[in-house]
């Protein structure tokens, strides 16, 4: 059973009580806010009337806001429109679109990086979306055919993608590239229509899971959380003894307040030391909360369903009164009302709804098995009151 169908089964649990009490209409109209802006911004804006996806506004938006459901001709429906349309038309105008930063060095590094990180969360976007259809639409096979285009198949990235790097924690610094590799990963178990079984990617896969089992010693948490909620839907990727393993190194970085932080999770522990690390571990964050909730509510062990709890009731608790999770870089202190000084609340208010959405869905879920289950049981009371003999043996032996 999952963790989230038995802490949320019963109503008069506080945190069943708990995951519906949060403002979804609050948090969906902040994440549009968000986007709209963000394709707005002359800042994001790219060559064919396109803009790039980044992976604290555009990204986590497109991953979480279709959770949050809407009107069908509602103006965050346009939003989401937008988002997917400007996806799809790079992923089209392939050959034709210049890569993000074309022109950031003379030796075309970043435009390798940019290409790589591009194609990676392309496919990740369309797959995700395809997802609700059950049909892998031909705009996710060519980005997925980008994709594995650009995987390295040599040295000791072999496996990976190139990933920009901009000294940018957690998503663009230096241990980046796995991570972009994990969220490939998560993009194929993502994807309908099987995919995962297609012969022609069988190469490509073996690849990335040998780079991301070749690399995991030294990953950050962050990097292999990502991991451990992709193999929740692309089995094999990672052992019954690693899994384990990092639940445990999450369940000991929970903080007492229930949540996680990033500044936490996302530090090298082969590069910084236990005091420094306790030191950066500041106040528990959306981000990082909200993934280790994604991550842990599929892994089927009753020792992190007490901790689940707590965070889902952390994020439930720290919602503000304007929808969303307040949330700081890791990289530079910024103005918390300024448009850069949202970007890492972006990514935690995006990560806190898939976190809650999720939770929210298992006790669903839950709660319909349990009424199929007590009118299964309702029935045999039945049946056996009126004499009849009840027909579970024989219906066992069909």
């Amino acid at each position: 059973m999952l963790f989230a169908a038995a802490v949320l089964a019963a109503c008069s649990h506080p945190e069943a009580r708990g995951a519906r009490s949060w403002n979804r209409r609050a948090a969906a109209a902040y994440l549009d806010r968000r986007a709209d802006w963000w394709v707005e911004w002359p800042g994001a804006a790219r060559d064919h009337g396109t803009v790039c996806v980044s992976c604290h506004t555009t990204l986590p938006y497109a991953l979480a806001r279709a959770r949050l459901g809407g009107p069908p001709d509602s103006g965050a429906s346009l939003v989401q429109r937008r988002v997917l349309d400007n996806v799809r038309a790079r992923v089209r105008l392939w050959k034709d679109v210049e890569p993000y930063y074309a022109n950031r060095s003379g030796d075309g590094s970043k435009a390798a990086e940019s290409r790589g990180t591009e194609a990676v969360l392309n496919a990740l976007i369309l797959a995700d979306a395809d997802a609700r259809t059950g049909v892998l639409s031909d705009d996710a096979r060519a980005a997925f055919g980008h994709m594995w285009a650009l995987q390295e198949t040599s040295g000791g990235a072999s496996g990976a993608w190139p990933w920009l790097r901009f000294a940018l924690e957690p998503w663009e610094g230096k241990d980046s590239k796995y991570y972009g590799a994990a969220l490939a990963a998560l993009a194929v178990g993502e994807a309908p229509d099987r995919y995962r079984s297609s012969p022609s990617i069988q190469h490509h896969l073996q690849l990335l899971r040998e780079y991301l089992d070749r690399e995991y010693g030294t990953q950050p948490l962050s990097n292999r959380l990502i991991l451990l909620w992709a193999s929740t839907t692309l089995r094999g990727l990672i052992t019954p003894d690693r899994r384990s393993a990092i639940v445990d190194e999450l369940l000991a970085e929970q903080r007492s307040d229930g949540g996680w932080s990033v500044f936490a999770l996302a530090a090298s522990t082969h590069s910084i030391g236990a005091r420094l690390r306790s030191i950066i571990s500041s106040e528990s964050d959306g981000y990082a909360t909200g993934l280790a909730v994604l991550a842990l509510l599929d892994v089927d062990a009753r020792r992190q369903r007490p901790a689940v709890r707590r965070a889902v009731e952390w994020l439930v608790r720290k919602q503000n009164t304007d929808g969303y999770w307040p949330a700081s870089s890791m990289n530079a202190r910024r103005d918390p009302s300024s448009d850069a000084g949202k970007f890492m609340s972006d990514a935690a208010t995006a990560y806190a709804v898939l976190a809650l959405t999720a939770a929210d869905s298992r006790q669903v879920a839950h709660s319909a098995a349990a009424q199929k289950a007590g009118i299964a049981v309702e029935h045999l009371h039945v049946q056996r009151a009126s004499g009849e003999q009840p027909r579970v043996a024989e219906e066992r032996e069909r």
